[in-house]
């Protein structure tokens, strides 16, 4: 990280617990290092064990790693980065509309039967990732299971947490793969508007669907870390965490970029030149 994205990081870094009076020790290694070598795995989609030697030791960086994954601070990190990302943008921190979608990518020999499954559809051995993001593309939540659990039986689980975690979400724009049962029940149990954006019979080719190209466009961000190419995780938590980072790492870039700088008219001598 350069000293900008760290300025950005670090106000969104959880509190520890030692600090707050909470017991505990202080850590023997610098946050900063710890999450630039975190980012440098999955930037990277290197082993943990070919760790750079500029790094901490990997398991130390795994040990932090495992403890954020366990304790869900990946996610609370991420969530206050977004908050920031939307506010950037002129948006309120929490969001009024969210979009669903999923990918399939194929798992590693690491990942085990019984979280793997085949998705007769794209032809995938390996995992699902089903994500829910707001009007701007950033994560919302995410779900890693076995690729054969479609995106209905997903998106049961996932829609009374969304609507728990943002109440003030009314409103979900999904694809065909949501049709059906689901959003007569999203709309009696949740009261929460499933909308379905369909591709037309008619058309041919490549073509950007409303609001479904905002979700597109923010599963294509995650397949520019190629620690999330493929599936190489054990556990299921293991990727969802990785995403997190990945796309806390993508908006901490974002948040530290200068601002563009206003227009200015050319000078007489630059016009004459």
């Amino acid at each position: 990280m350069t000293d900008a994205e760290w300025a950005v990081v670090r106000e969104a870094m959880p509190v520890p617990a030692w600090l707050e009076g909470r017991g505990g020790q202080p850590e023997g290694y610098c946050h900063r290092q710890m999450l630039d070598a975190i980012f440098y795995v999955i930037d990277n989609g290197i082993k943990w064990r070919a760790m750079p030697w500029d790094f901490p030791a990997w398991d130390r960086v795994y040990a932090f790693f495992r403890r954020w994954r366990h304790h869900g601070l990946v996610k609370e990190f991420h969530d206050r980065i977004r908050g920031r990302a939307r506010q950037a943008e002129g948006r309120k921190a929490e969001p009024t509309a969210a979009v669903i979608d999923s990918q399939s990518v194929k798992g590693a020999a690491s990942v085990p039967a019984a979280s793997r499954g085949y998705d007769g559809g794209k032809k995938i051995n390996g995992r699902r990732r089903h994500v829910i993001t707001d009007c701007l593309g950033l994560l919302l939540m995410v779900l890693v299971c076995a690729a054969d659990v479609t995106d209905r039986q997903a998106a049961r689980g996932m829609l009374p947490l969304l609507r728990t975690r943002f109440p003030k979400i009314t409103l979900v724009w999904a694809d065909g793969g949501y049709t059906g049962r689901l959003v007569d029940w999203a709309k009696e149990k949740l009261h929460l508007t499933l909308q379905i954006v369909k591709r037309s019979d008619d058309t041919k080719g490549f073509v950007v669907l409303p609001r479904r190209w905002v979700v597109e466009r923010s599963l294509g961000w995650l397949m520019r870390s190629r620690r999330l190419v493929r599936d190489f995780e054990t556990l299921p938590a293991s990727s969802e965490a990785f995403i997190y980072f990945s796309q806390a790492m993508l908006l901490s870039r974002r948040l530290a970029r200068p601002a563009s700088r206003p227009h200015q008219e050319p000078s007489r001598w630059a016009a004459a030149a």
